[in-house]
């Protein structure tokens, strides 16, 4: 999600292969043997497999008034929302399978890094001012990933945070990634798509 809201925002066209995680092509696994998405393949052959990094490529591609605030402060925020934060998500959505410690446990432990920026966004509409960053992009797929686990308890508990999340979530941005694609084969003809579009 955030690997195309970049690549959205920066007019980039590509050709698309939607996949099912459960029904992954060889084709995935040739470009990039981890077998995860997204994988960005440039026309030079050089993959990039990791979300992060493809937004790095997409916004080092054009002028984006996304990194104009605070870069440092704002790589320091994302870096701890996926190593610190997205662990104790996954163990909030899947708890079941972690039966170590009560979903309200790992519900408080995400809490502990949310209640930072319902904090931040008390006096400004994004996490560093009055205007959208990278860090806003970076940290959106993970919260609203918590939020669709519990959405009243994260209505009631993170108002300003529910609120930033409505916001773009109604965003053109985040509308034109939601699109939906049918499932790429390989005897497929190439599908040329701008998110931005």
């Amino acid at each position: 999600m955030r690997a195309r809201m970049a690549l959205a925002h920066a007019n980039i066209t590509v050709e698309l292969r939607e996949i099912l995680l459960s029904d992954r092509p060889q084709e995935i696994y040739d470009a990039s043997p981890k077998g995860t998405v997204p994988v960005l393949q440039l026309n030079d052959g050089t993959v990039i497999d990791e979300s992060f990094d493809i937004m790095v490529w997409a916004l080092d591609q054009i002028e984006s008034d996304w990194k104009d605030i605070e870069l440092e402060k704002q790589l320091t925020i994302i870096k701890m929302n996926d190593e610190d934060f997205k662990p104790w998500l996954n163990k909030y959505k899947y708890h079941i399978r972690h039966p170590e410690n009560t979903r309200e446990f790992y519900q408080h432990k995400c809490g502990e890094i949310l209640s930072q920026y319902e904090s931040a966004l008390k006096e400004t509409l994004y996490l560093m001012g009055d205007k959208p960053q990278w860090v806003d992009i970076a940290i959106l797929p993970l919260i609203r990933q918590f939020a669709h686990v519990d959405l009243p308890y994260f209505q009631s508990a993170y108002p300003k945070l529910n609120q930033w999340l409505e916001v773009w979530k109604g965003s053109d941005l985040f509308q034109s990634i939601m699109k939906k694609y049918i499932q790429w084969q390989p005897d497929h003809e190439p599908l040329i798509v701008s998110f931005a579009s």
